[in-house]
């Protein structure tokens, strides 16, 4: 097991044996896990209103409600209205004339075994239309268009009920935040730029007359010369693939020495570049505008991260992460936009748990409970049994793969798909009893 955490404070070998070894090794967070896994719920169960969709009737009202009940206290919360998005006809790929009727605001799993239809149902079919949907509602000629009558072109289905309550659509995967070394997570979630604003406006700045561009290692004047503000240099090697070594002019800083002579409470632009995040919360506690979106890093278990960490060294969890946060951090940005409605998002991730460790994959909950508490729709296609644990509502594809899948054998909570006893139940009723 290597460990004990990630990053800088990792690449120790923490233990080593049977499953016994690891679970007595006292830093492994894998043996914590093996020893005390994840009960559920972590945060009490968000309701969903049965009564208020038309086109619910995947069962029996009186069936739902009674399973409904099954889970209700401590773990259910009250709701008022409930409004719905919902797939009518279905017939993509192996679907058989599914109808999925999907409660917004709530934190949403789509399960079922391998080739069931998770992943056409959720992403070809809902995402897919959903965003063409929205893309056409947010031009006037669309719009237009719409009010005089034009329809949607639905793919995959007869038609999208519902998507008028939601604003913007987006997918969040593990593909790279960026290709190129000068992209990295202050850059992608956009608190670099106050950062620079904030070195431009000290006196030793306005004395040399630096603007904010003088700290971007982006552009020519204060950038390195040497990497061109890369921090590291490419060495091609005949017949063999090229070589990354550290820039000797900059020694990794990216800024040449006049605009690291510029400092802020002690440090220069190229030093907070190279600080890590927990670091970095601390320095910049005073401005909550670079401080807020530190915290989220974080909170999400990204805090050995550096500030200018190049995107192309991230793993596929670390890039889905700095995107949820950058989400994360918009939300916030709502609230303080005063008078106006927030957008609601409707975000698709498809497995998001592979590759992740059991701490990971409890960090991830908590930043999908913290978007749908934003206001936001969150739709998991998922095999891993923690986050359908924690859902809100299960829409359970099968019974198998393939030809023999592509049918809707459940919607309702955990605990009614548990009830419900399809493949996705059984294996998850020792996870809710734990």
């Amino acid at each position: 097991d290597i460990g004990p955490s990630a990053g800088k404070r990792g690449g120790r070998l923490v233990a080593e044996g049977a499953v016994a070894d690891i679970q007595g090794a006292a830093d492994s967070q894998t043996g914590r896990y093996l020893l005390h896994a994840m009960k559920h719920p972590l945060k009490p169960r968000r309701a969903v209103n049965l009564g208020s969709d038309p086109n619910f009737a995947p069962q029996s009202l009186k069936t739902a409600k009674a399973l409904l009940k099954l889970g209700s206290d401590p773990n259910f919360t009250e709701q008022a209205e409930q409004r719905w998005i919902s797939v009518n006809g279905a017939t993509m790929h192996n679907l058989q004339n599914v109808t999925a009727s999907i409660p917004l605001s709530r934190l949403v799993a789509v399960t079922g075994v391998s080739g069931s239809g998770k992943s056409t149902l959720a992403r070809d079919v809902l995402l897919a239309n959903v965003h063409a949907a929205v893309q056409k509602r947010s031009t006037k000629a669309g719009r237009d268009a719409l009010a005089a009558g034009d329809t949607i072109p639905w793919v995959g289905c007869d038609d999208v009920t519902g998507f008028e309550a939601v604003d913007r659509v987006l997918e969040v995967d593990q593909t790279p935040i960026g290709k190129t070394p000068r992209s990295c997570p202050a850059t992608y979630i956009g608190f670099w730029d106050t950062i620079r604003k904030l070195f431009a406006e000290t006196l030793e700045a306005k004395a040399r007359g630096y603007a904010a561009n003088r700290f971007s290692f982006n552009t020519g004047e204060g950038r390195c010369p040497g990497c061109e503000g890369q921090g590291i240099r490419t060495i091609a090697m005949s017949f063999l693939p090229d070589v990354k070594v550290l820039c000797e002019t900059c020694k990794g800083a990216r800024f040449n020495p006049e605009t690291q002579a510029v400092t802020w409470r002690g440090k220069n632009i190229g030093d907070v570049l190279q600080m890590e995040v927990d670091e970095a919360v601390d320095f910049f506690a005073a401005m909550p505008s670079i401080a807020h979106p530190l915290q989220l890093l974080k909170d999400v278990g990204l805090g050995y991260l550096t500030l200018g960490q190049p995107s192309p060294t991230l793993s596929g969890g670390e890039a889905q992460r700095i995107k949820l946060v950058t989400e994360l951090s918009k939300v916030r940005d709502d609230i303080t936009r005063r008078g106006q409605k927030a957008p609601h998002t409707l975000y698709v991730l498809d497995e998001p748990t592979v590759g992740l460790h059991m701490a990971d994959v409890e960090k991830l909950i908590k930043v999908l409970h913290r978007l749908v508490d934003g206001g936001h729709s969150v739709v998991v296609i998922e095999h891993d049994l923690d986050v359908i644990a924690e859902a809100d509502w299960v829409i359970d594809l099968g019974p198998d793969g393939g030809h023999a899948g592509g049918r809707m054998v459940a919607a309702t909570t955990p605990e009614g798909v548990v009830a419900l006893g399809t493949p996705t139940g059984v294996a998850l009723k020792a996870v809710l009893a734990r």
